[in-house]
Protein backbone atom coordinates (compact mmCIF):
# COMPACT_ATOMS: atom_id res chain seq x y z
CA UNK A 1 0.00 0.00 0.00
CA UNK A 2 1.22 3.50 -0.85
CA UNK A 3 -0.22 6.34 1.22
CA UNK A 4 0.16 9.74 -0.44
CA UNK A 5 0.06 13.03 1.49
CA UNK A 6 0.33 16.52 0.06
CA UNK A 7 2.66 17.87 2.74
CA UNK A 8 4.28 16.78 5.98
CA UNK A 9 7.30 17.56 8.08
CA UNK A 10 9.12 14.29 7.40
CA UNK A 11 7.84 10.92 6.26
CA UNK A 12 10.46 9.24 8.45
CA UNK A 13 9.31 11.21 11.49
CA UNK A 14 5.66 10.47 10.75
CA UNK A 15 6.28 6.73 10.70
CA UNK A 16 8.42 6.98 13.85
CA UNK A 17 5.54 8.74 15.62
CA UNK A 18 3.09 6.07 14.56
CA UNK A 19 5.36 3.32 15.83
CA UNK A 20 5.98 5.08 19.13
CA UNK A 21 2.20 5.41 19.55
CA UNK A 22 1.91 1.64 19.03
CA UNK A 23 0.06 2.07 15.77
CA UNK A 24 0.33 -0.83 13.36
CA UNK A 25 2.64 0.06 10.48
CA UNK A 26 3.03 -3.09 8.36
CA UNK A 27 5.84 -3.81 5.98
CA UNK A 28 5.03 -2.91 2.36
CA UNK A 29 3.27 0.24 3.60
CA UNK A 30 4.82 3.39 2.15
CA UNK A 31 4.22 7.00 3.12
CA UNK A 32 4.99 9.33 0.20
CA UNK A 33 4.80 13.13 0.38
CA UNK A 34 4.49 15.79 -2.30
CA UNK A 35 6.38 18.15 -0.02
CA UNK A 36 8.44 17.84 3.18
CA UNK A 37 9.03 20.89 5.36
CA UNK A 38 11.48 19.23 7.76
CA UNK A 39 13.07 16.44 5.78
CA UNK A 40 16.57 15.36 6.76
CA UNK A 41 19.40 13.29 5.41
CA UNK A 42 22.37 11.47 6.85
CA UNK A 43 24.38 13.18 9.60
CA UNK A 44 21.63 15.77 10.17
CA UNK A 45 21.75 17.35 6.73
CA UNK A 46 18.61 19.05 5.41
CA UNK A 47 16.66 16.93 2.97
CA UNK A 48 15.94 18.72 -0.31
CA UNK A 49 12.23 19.32 -0.95
CA UNK A 50 11.87 19.44 -4.72
CA UNK A 51 8.41 19.42 -6.26
CA UNK A 52 7.94 16.36 -8.45
CA UNK A 53 10.65 14.35 -6.73
CA UNK A 54 10.11 11.10 -4.86
CA UNK A 55 10.16 11.46 -1.07
CA UNK A 56 8.95 8.45 0.85
CA UNK A 57 9.47 6.07 3.75
CA UNK A 58 8.62 2.51 4.72
CA UNK A 59 9.25 0.19 7.68
CA UNK A 60 11.10 -3.09 8.09
CA UNK A 61 10.32 -5.13 11.20
CA UNK A 62 13.48 -6.99 12.18
CA UNK A 63 13.13 -10.67 13.03
CA UNK A 64 15.69 -12.68 14.96
CA UNK A 65 16.42 -14.78 11.86
CA UNK A 66 17.12 -11.74 9.66
CA UNK A 67 20.63 -10.74 8.56
CA UNK A 68 22.15 -7.77 10.45
CA UNK A 69 19.86 -4.75 10.30
CA UNK A 70 22.81 -2.54 9.33
CA UNK A 71 22.92 -4.23 5.91
CA UNK A 72 19.48 -2.80 5.10
CA UNK A 73 21.44 0.27 3.99
CA UNK A 74 23.01 -1.76 1.18
CA UNK A 75 19.69 -3.48 0.39
CA UNK A 76 17.91 -0.14 0.08
CA UNK A 77 20.60 1.29 -2.17
CA UNK A 78 20.37 -1.73 -4.42
CA UNK A 79 16.57 -1.50 -4.57
CA UNK A 80 16.82 2.17 -5.62
CA UNK A 81 19.49 1.28 -8.18
CA UNK A 82 17.32 -1.43 -9.75
CA UNK A 83 14.25 0.83 -9.77
CA UNK A 84 16.19 3.59 -11.57
CA UNK A 85 18.26 1.47 -13.95
CA UNK A 86 15.85 1.36 -16.89
CA UNK A 87 15.13 5.11 -16.56
CA UNK A 88 18.75 6.17 -17.18
CA UNK A 89 19.77 6.85 -20.82
CA UNK A 90 23.16 5.20 -20.20
CA UNK A 91 22.76 2.43 -17.58
CA UNK A 92 26.55 2.14 -17.30
CA UNK A 93 26.63 5.69 -15.87
CA UNK A 94 24.47 4.67 -12.89
CA UNK A 95 26.35 3.39 -9.84
CA UNK A 96 26.21 2.98 -6.07
CA UNK A 97 28.55 4.67 -3.58
CA UNK A 98 28.86 3.17 -0.12
CA UNK A 99 26.68 2.71 1.70
CA UNK A 100 23.71 3.72 -0.42
CA UNK A 101 24.16 6.90 -2.47
CA UNK A 102 22.98 6.56 -6.05
CA UNK A 103 25.08 8.38 -8.65
CA UNK A 104 24.94 9.18 -12.33
CA UNK A 105 28.58 9.71 -13.18
CA UNK A 106 29.84 11.69 -10.19
CA UNK A 107 26.51 13.41 -9.49
CA UNK A 108 24.12 12.32 -6.74
CA UNK A 109 20.70 11.19 -7.94
CA UNK A 110 19.26 9.78 -4.71
CA UNK A 111 19.87 9.60 -0.99
CA UNK A 112 18.73 7.25 1.75
CA UNK A 113 18.28 7.60 5.52
CA UNK A 114 17.69 4.63 7.83
CA UNK A 115 16.60 5.14 11.44
CA UNK A 116 16.03 2.53 14.12
CA UNK A 117 12.80 2.51 16.12
CA UNK A 118 12.69 -0.36 18.59
CA UNK A 119 12.67 -3.60 16.61
CA UNK A 120 11.87 -1.71 13.40
CA UNK A 121 13.97 0.21 10.91
CA UNK A 122 12.43 3.19 9.13
CA UNK A 123 13.74 3.50 5.58
CA UNK A 124 13.57 6.94 3.95
CA UNK A 125 14.40 7.45 0.28
CA UNK A 126 14.64 10.58 -1.83
CA UNK A 127 15.13 10.45 -5.60
CA UNK A 128 15.64 13.51 -7.82
CA UNK A 129 13.03 12.84 -10.49
CA UNK A 130 12.24 16.41 -11.54
CA UNK A 131 14.80 18.72 -9.93
CA UNK A 132 18.15 18.46 -8.15
CA UNK A 133 19.39 20.61 -5.26
CA UNK A 134 22.26 23.02 -5.69
CA UNK A 135 24.81 21.85 -3.12
CA UNK A 136 28.19 23.38 -2.38
CA UNK A 137 29.96 20.12 -1.48
CA UNK A 138 28.83 17.73 -4.23
CA UNK A 139 27.41 17.46 -7.72
CA UNK A 140 23.73 16.57 -8.08
CA UNK A 141 21.50 15.51 -10.94
CA UNK A 142 17.86 14.73 -11.69
CA UNK A 143 16.21 12.59 -14.33
CA UNK A 144 14.79 15.77 -15.87
CA UNK A 145 18.27 16.56 -17.19
CA UNK A 146 17.86 13.75 -19.72
CA UNK A 147 14.23 14.24 -20.71
CA UNK A 148 10.75 14.34 -19.18
CA UNK A 149 10.82 13.54 -15.48
CA UNK A 150 9.39 10.13 -14.56
CA UNK A 151 5.89 10.15 -13.10
CA UNK A 152 6.24 10.28 -9.33
CA UNK A 153 3.40 7.87 -8.52
CA UNK A 154 4.53 5.40 -11.14
CA UNK A 155 8.05 5.52 -9.75
CA UNK A 156 6.73 5.00 -6.22
CA UNK A 157 5.02 1.80 -7.31
CA UNK A 158 8.14 0.60 -9.11
CA UNK A 159 10.34 1.27 -6.09
CA UNK A 160 7.92 -0.36 -3.65
CA UNK A 161 7.87 -3.57 -5.70
CA UNK A 162 11.66 -3.62 -6.04
CA UNK A 163 12.22 -2.98 -2.34
CA UNK A 164 9.89 -5.85 -1.44
CA UNK A 165 11.76 -8.12 -3.85
CA UNK A 166 15.14 -7.23 -2.35
CA UNK A 167 13.81 -7.68 1.19
CA UNK A 168 12.58 -11.18 0.37
CA UNK A 169 15.93 -12.09 -1.19
CA UNK A 170 17.78 -10.73 1.85
CA UNK A 171 15.72 -12.88 4.19
CA UNK A 172 15.81 -15.98 2.01
CA UNK A 173 19.39 -16.05 0.73
CA UNK A 174 21.34 -13.97 3.24
CA UNK A 175 24.10 -11.46 2.66
CA UNK A 176 26.39 -13.07 0.11
CA UNK A 177 24.19 -12.49 -2.98
CA UNK A 178 23.35 -8.98 -1.79
CA UNK A 179 27.00 -8.03 -1.31
CA UNK A 180 27.95 -9.47 -4.69
CA UNK A 181 25.17 -7.64 -6.54
CA UNK A 182 25.85 -4.40 -4.66
CA UNK A 183 29.55 -4.56 -5.59
CA UNK A 184 28.66 -5.17 -9.24
CA UNK A 185 26.45 -2.08 -9.19
CA UNK A 186 29.06 0.11 -7.48
CA UNK A 187 31.86 2.17 -8.98
CA UNK A 188 34.79 -0.08 -9.99
CA UNK A 189 37.26 -1.55 -7.55
CA UNK A 190 40.26 0.81 -7.49
CA UNK A 191 38.12 3.97 -7.60
CA UNK A 192 39.82 6.71 -5.49
CA UNK A 193 37.78 7.57 -2.39
CA UNK A 194 38.08 9.96 0.52
CA UNK A 195 36.76 8.93 3.92
CA UNK A 196 35.69 11.79 6.20
CA UNK A 197 36.26 10.56 9.74
CA UNK A 198 35.34 13.96 11.18
CA UNK A 199 34.71 17.40 9.71
CA UNK A 200 38.46 18.03 9.66
CA UNK A 201 40.06 14.57 9.45
CA UNK A 202 40.07 12.63 6.19
CA UNK A 203 41.76 9.53 4.83
CA UNK A 204 42.22 8.71 1.15
CA UNK A 205 42.48 5.36 -0.51
CA UNK A 206 40.93 3.13 -3.17
CA UNK A 207 37.72 1.14 -3.18
CA UNK A 208 38.61 -2.49 -2.46
CA UNK A 209 35.10 -3.97 -2.31
CA UNK A 210 33.02 -4.95 0.70
CA UNK A 211 33.82 -7.03 3.77
CA UNK A 212 31.62 -10.00 4.67
CA UNK A 213 29.59 -7.79 7.01
CA UNK A 214 28.99 -5.12 4.36
CA UNK A 215 31.54 -2.60 5.60
CA UNK A 216 33.60 -0.70 3.03
CA UNK A 217 37.15 -1.87 2.35
CA UNK A 218 39.50 1.05 1.72
CA UNK A 219 42.95 0.21 0.36
CA UNK A 220 45.46 2.71 1.73
CA UNK A 221 48.63 4.04 0.12
CA UNK A 222 50.83 1.66 2.14
CA UNK A 223 48.96 -1.36 0.75
CA UNK A 224 46.99 -2.09 3.91
CA UNK A 225 43.21 -2.29 3.91
CA UNK A 226 40.92 -0.54 6.37
CA UNK A 227 37.31 -1.56 7.02
CA UNK A 228 34.95 1.43 7.24
CA UNK A 229 31.83 0.72 9.28
CA UNK A 230 30.32 4.22 9.37
CA UNK A 231 31.07 7.68 8.06
CA UNK A 232 30.98 9.82 4.95
CA UNK A 233 32.74 8.52 1.85
CA UNK A 234 33.21 10.68 -1.24
CA UNK A 235 34.65 10.10 -4.68
CA UNK A 236 38.13 11.64 -4.63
Amino acid sequence: MIEYVSETGSTNSDLATRLSNNERVPERHWLVADRQSSGRGRQGRDWFDGSGNFMGSTVVHIAQSDPPASTLALLTGLAAYEACLSLVPDPHALSLKWPNDLLIGRAKLAGILLEGQGQAVIVGIGVNLAVAPDLSDRETVSFAKFGPAPDRNGFAERLAVQFDTELERWRTYGLEPLLRRWTNAAHPVGTPLTFHETETATQSGEFAGLADDGSLLLRLADGSTRAIHAGDVMLA
